[in-house]
């Protein structure tokens, strides 16, 4: 335990030394003073626990030297023992008392008596530093716990913030990816009712178109009944443009992927395009020279573009910009690996706000007014990049303009010999064979009839059977066809099922699958099966029986 300092104040240094001698068994530290200045000096310079004053001194007594001791600031509390032979009356007492004296003790001096008091101030002043100490600790305690609470709240709440930011992040994502699986099962809900009205819808229009197509042919150079003709045909044409829109949209179409230099395509339908558009808007083209070739429908494509210049037109646009380009940078995160074409129309017309920009490709929802728009011109062009394994992106600002941006896949090399070596086939062929002799299956009579009356007008000879199973009993009896025309939707046996069962017996007969929705399966040697999407004309009709018997095995 520490020694403390004990302060002996009396101008006799014979009572010094008895003091000293008295209190050496307290094993304190024992500091002698002979006037008030120099116990002054000590108390400025020392810590003192206990201070002995003598009541009678020259100079100062002991009452005016402890008032003075007491108006420090360090020694308010600190334990002071008169030590007097005289003034040890009650009123001397009292005035001791009133200037800060806590004790007297009287001469002559019992040893024991002084050695018990100094020791009991001795250890009131150690308890009193040890609770100083104690205290100081324990507010260091305080502040250092009170300062790690808010630093555990300060994180609590940055955490707090962390996890709503992550909570309302993930609430975000969550509704995003509802809202995208809602229009995943609306895009479903309408693919699955198109494609259930399209087949029966698609067989009227093929009896309408194909009767007309052959009318129009027999009819004689009449200006008003080739126009009332016409005029039917152009509204049927309309009607199968439409039902192709919404399969495009709900990706059920039938895709005739070929090959196609989409600059010889441009080239094609450049003036069409500027027709579309009118004079007062004008076109600008930046077409990369080295762009390669397209694996794409054609006919779908051109129609795309021109959908896009049409809905740039009627957004009042002054400029049109339409920039194809083979650069792979940028290209969508949502494509698959290989090589794309970016074809971007952009014009500066009035634009669409967020909410319209984010309906632009819902079917049927359009800004135009009644009778300028069906709502289905976006939809079949995202619906043509997603079916064809590309992307689509649309951009749009009110007032500044619309960009949209189609990605679609490179032919590859050898995709563009086999077509030219099947078109060379398919002509030697033809020229060789002379007139054909074809089998029509198609559960329709009135599709039935208009189709063997194209095949009969393009000189060739036509049989027609209902079924499947009729089809396959003529071919069981032996009688010779060199292609077959099936529609693929009929009760009991599909098209694509009868395909099968001829490839497998008749390895050599070509089938054409005729079908108004293009739900077709891929698998079991289906996936070169040519294919016919109705409402068909005459030269679609032609072109596929053309394409078939370049396919059949004896042409190779």
């Amino acid at each position: 335990m520490d020694t403390v300092n004990i302060l002996l104040v009396d101008d006799q240094p014979s009572k010094l030394m008895s003091y000293e001698v008295i209190l050496q068994d307290l094993s304190e530290n024992l500091i002698k003073a002979q006037s008030a200045r120099e116990a002054l000096e000590h108390l400025l310079r020392t810590d003192i626990a206990v201070i002995l004053v003598d009541v009678c001194m020259p100079e100062q007594d002991g009452f005016e030297l402890v008032s003075l001791i007491r108006e420090h600031p360090r020694y308010q509390s600190t334990a002071i023992i008169f030590v007097s032979a005289v003034m040890m009356a009650e009123p001397d007492r009292l005035r001791g008392y009133a200037a800060g004296a806590v004790d007297y003790v009287s001469v002559p001096i019992v040893p024991e008596v002084l050695r018990a008091k100094v020791r009991v101030f001795t250890e009131l002043y150690r308890k009193t530093r040890e609770l100083e100490r104690l205290n100081a600790d324990l507010e260091n305690r305080v502040r250092q716990r009170t300062a790690e609470l808010e630093a555990s709240s300060t994180q609590l709440r940055q955490l707090n913030e962390e996890l709503e930011h992550r909570i309302e992040q993930r609430t975000r994502e969550r509704e995003e990816a509802l809202a995208q699986l809602f229009e995943a099962q609306k895009l479903d809900t309408i693919g699955q009712l198109t494609g259930g009205v399209a087949h029966d819808f698609n067989n009227l229009l093929m009896a309408i178109l194909g009767s007309l197509g052959l009318l129009k042919k027999w009819l004689p150079e009449d200006a008003r009944e080739q126009r009332l003709v016409n005029n039917a045909i152009q509204a049927a044409e309309r009607g199968a443009a439409l039902t192709q829109r919404l399969l495009a949209f709900a990706r059920r179409q039938e895709l005739k992927p070929t090959t196609v230099d989409f600059l010889r395509l441009f080239d094609s339908i450049e003036d069409l395009l500027k027709k579309a558009v009118g004079p007062g808007v004008d076109v600008k083209l930046d077409l990369a020279q080295d762009i390669p070739n397209l694996l794409v429908d054609s006919n779908q494509l051109e129609l795309a573009l021109l959908n896009l210049f049409m809905n740039a037109r009627d957004a009042n646009a002054g400029t049109i910009t339409l920039v194809v380009d083979a650069d792979q940078v940028g290209l969508p995160t949502s494509i698959g690996p290989g090589r794309y074409v970016r074809i971007c129309v952009s014009d500066d017309g009035a634009g669409m706000d967020e909410t319209t920009a984010a309906r632009a490709t819902e079917p049927f929802f359009t800004t135009k007014g009644p009778g300028k728009g069906t709502g289905l011109g976006l939809s079949m062009v995202q619906g043509l990049t997603a079916q064809s394994g590309g992307a689509f992106a649309l951009t749009s600002k009110q007032g500044t303009g619309t960009s949209v941006s189609l990605w679609l896949p490179v032919a590859d090399r050898a995709d563009t010999t086999a077509q030219a070596d099947l078109e060379v086939a398919a002509d030697a062929d033809l020229r060789a064979g002379g007139d054909l002799s074809v089998l029509v299956v198609d559960d329709d009579p009135l599709v039935s009839m208009g189709t063997v009356a194209m095949i009969e007008d393009l000189g060739h000879v036509a049989v027609d059977v209902t079924s499947a199973s009729q089809a396959l009993e003529l071919l069981a009896q032996g009688q010779h066809f060199d292609i077959v025309i099936t529609d693929h939707s009929m009760p009991g046996m599909t098209g694509a099922e009868l395909a099968r069962m001829i490839f497998s017996s008749f390895p050599q007969l070509p089938v054409v699958l005729a079908s108004g929705y293009a739900e077709l399966p891929d698998e079991q040697g289906l996936a070169e099966l040519v294919r016919l999407t109705k409402p068909f004309t005459q030269e679609q009709l032609r072109q596929a029986i053309h394409r078939a018997i370049g396919l059949r095995p004896s042409a190779a």
